[in-house]
């Protein structure tokens, strides 16, 4: 029989990741709790199934790398440069700050200088994903509040960057720092880092387009994990730099690439089931019985990051130029570890700077201000009030102005459009040529510039996987509508909505018709298959070319658009409606003319025509430019290109035929 020792590794870490992140999600907190929970329970130092830490650990670092390049996707420049008054001196100084503090909670410890440094800079270094998720949640990440800390963040990842690339002169510090050691691991960094970007920007897009000319979807996401994977190994191989790092440069290049957005889309698969597995290898190397035994470095080590971060970066208020409530608001979001101090915690590991113990102290306390930080986000406004009751201290805090009002309080009697996409667009442009006031929900950055450079009110995020929904004042709205065309998507935003607001309208985008009935459940009211009302329409206008009379169809179409929406002709009342359309084409007998250049009825009106006495066929409508125009005037004059329905006998119609001197069309 086959090893399968892989497999099941793979399969029982992934299932029992699931169902801890599932039950954090269930209790409000983020999935990486679960997920670092799971790596516990299959760890060595627990009872039960003992998962291969070394198996996992190499799959691990697959989920390093997808971490790693898409952090550098994501990378911006701009964003950095846009608030780099307060995140470059304010990052930098925090980071030194706390990797002062936690280097003497270390001694205290009696850790060496190298595994204290390294702790400082763990726990110095905030998790990108649980801040990008906490801004998310609590509509934050689309203000001047989250940009600041966004741009923050990006500072940190550089300096996480270089540490990654400092980190062997590091192991030598015990014995003095080896500069010429140092000095070629820059100097192969920068190299690298030339010939990625000077070489990379130039190949890479020329091989993404080649590959895309080829229209094959496999083709082009091998070649992106083509790119993440050998641009990582052959960063180590070559020039003797971290994965990290190249995976890291690799994401940069590809980001300045027209094609970014796709391949964020065609790579995020793979980045979170592998950063599921690196979250549940961190776990396994937890030891319970070290952290219980050690409860008060534990608890000390957590207060250092939840509440020493966040009370250095709130003081750093008196001195940058931001409102209260923007360092508030970065306090919050940097107040916990994640990736990053994992990533720097295993390169420890790797050089024997830390050993597993003083490891798995960085991951307790990762754990802990993880799952404490979505509480920090709800005190922002409690410390903002309590502060407000010292006026001396709050003034000087708040010097530079006060926070804009956040836009679920500026708002009411206003419509909540999901999604900015073609749909979402004509919507918008309608409601805003109507002057009515409008919230648009959108998770694309792009778009959310440009909802914002046209002055609309918006949210960023995603709708259905994130709290960013109970801030759209939904239960001032007037209405909901969603348009997004993925289903699953547009279920759990609908729910959420009901919930919210439960007199709420709703107007929901259907893609299938099962779809279309689970929505309605859901509690939509108006339920849209655009693919079926486009069918419905082409059915209006196909039997109306075939002469069938105009009311008839009308109330075909109904039938059709108000019976759950089946394009299939399968209610009683549906055969009948069709049968007696049937009957009173072949009894009416309606034939449609058109009237074409050169005919002897163009330039007259009706009454010159006098058709009825010349022929015995009736004129009964005039189809002219796309509109019927129903029993026409005795002044109505006939123009090229109309479609005149006559009703007779066959010899009166052909007498009509003989008139225009052409030949009936169906």
């Amino acid at each position: 029989m086959h090893d399968l020792s892989l497999l099941v590794n793979i399969a029982i870490a992934l299932v029992v990741a699931f169902g801890g992140g599932l039950i954090a999600r269930r209790i409000g907190l983020p999935t990486i709790v679960g997920y670092l929970l799971a790596g516990i329970a299959i760890g060595p130092f627990t009872p039960g199934f003992v998962g291969d830490i070394e198996t996992i650990g190499q799959l691990a670092e697959l989920g390093v790398i997808f971490l790693m390049f898409g952090v550098g996707l994501h990378f911006s420049f701009s964003d950095l440069w846009k608030v780099r008054d307060i995140a470059i001196p304010g990052a930098l100084a925090q980071m030194a700050i706390t990797t002062l503090l936690g280097l003497g909670l270390a001694r205290l410890w009696g850790w060496s200088i190298s595994a204290g440094i390294v702790l400082g800079l763990a726990v110095s270094i905030a998790s990108t994903v649980v801040l990008l998720r906490g801004l998310m949640d609590n509509n934050l990440l689309n203000t001047s509040h989250g940009q600041v800390a966004v741009g923050w963040l990006v500072l940190e990842d550089l300096a996480t960057v270089l540490i990654l690339v400092l980190m062997p002169a590091l192991a030598q510090a015990e014995s003095g720092i080896d500069w010429q050691s140092l000095g070629l691991t820059l100097l192969k960094a920068a190299a690298f880092a030339l010939l990625a970007l000077f070489v990379g920007v130039r190949l890479i897009p020329w091989l993404l387009r080649l590959i895309v000319n080829t229209r094959s979807r496999e083709l082009f996401i091998l070649a992106v994990l083509t790119i993440a994977l050998g641009t990582a190994l052959g960063s180590a191989q070559l020039f003797g730099v971290s994965l990290a790092l190249g995976a890291f440069v690799a994401g940069v290049v590809v980001s300045e690439t027209p094609l970014s957005h796709q391949i964020a889309a065609d790579v995020l698969p793979f980045q979170e089931a592998f950063a599921v597995l690196f979250f549940v290898s961190i776990g396994m190397l937890v030891n319970p019985a070290y952290l219980v035994a050690n409860l008060g470095a534990v608890l000390a080590l957590s207060f250092l990051i939840v509440v020493g971060k966040a009370v250095i970066t709130t003081l750093m208020g008196f001195l940058l130029l931001r409102p209260a409530r923007t360092m508030l608001v970065v306090a919050a979001g940097l107040s916990q570890i994640g990736e990053f101090s994992f990533i720097l915690g295993q390169a420890g590991l790797a050089l024997r700077l830390l050993d597993l113990d003083q490891y798995s102290l960085i991951l307790a306390g990762a754990l802990l201000s993880i799952t404490v930080n979505p509480f920090m986000f709800g005190l922002v406004r409690r410390v903002e009030k309590g502060l407000q009751h010292y006026p001396a201290l709050w003034n000087l805090l708040n010097r530079h102005g006060p926070a804009p009002t956040p836009v679920e309080e500026s708002l009411s009697e206003h419509v909540v459009v999901v999604g900015y996409g073609r749909v979402g667009r004509h919507i918008v442009s309608v409601l805003g040529s109507l002057h009515i006031p409008t919230v648009v929900i959108e998770s694309d950055v792009g778009r959310v510039e440009e909802l914002n450079q046209r002055g609309v009110a918006t949210l960023f995020g995603d709708a259905a996987n994130s709290e960013v929904i109970t801030h759209a004042g939904l239960e001032r709205a007037r209405v909901l509508v969603t348009t997004l065309p993925n289903e699953a998507t547009s279920e759990l935003i609908v729910a959420a909505a009901r919930d919210l607001a439960p007199n709420l309208p709703i107007i929901a985008r259907a893609a299938t018709i099962e779809g279309l009935k689970r929505l309605s459940e859901l509690g939509a009211q108006e339920v849209i298959h655009p693919e079926l009302e486009g069918g419905l329409y082409i059915i209006r206008h196909t039997l109306l070319q075939l002469g069938l009379p105009l009311r008839e169809v009308h109330k075909y179409a109904d039938t059709l658009r108000h019976d759950h929406y089946e394009v299939q002709v399968n209610s009683p009342e549906e055969h009948r409606l069709l049968h007696d359309l049937l009957d009173a084409m072949q009894t009416i007998e309606v034939i449609w003319l058109r009237l074409r250049e050169g005919s002897p009825l163009v330039g007259q009106s009706m009454a010159e025509a006098n058709l009825r006495s010349r022929t015995g066929a009736s004129v009964v409508a005039i189809l002219r430019e796309g509109h019927l125009i129903a029993n026409p005037k005795a002044s109505t004059v006939f123009r090229v290109g109309d479609r005149i329905g006559l009703i007779g006998e066959k010899e009166h119609v052909e007498a009509v035929e003989k008139l225009l001197k052409i030949s009936t069309s169906k």
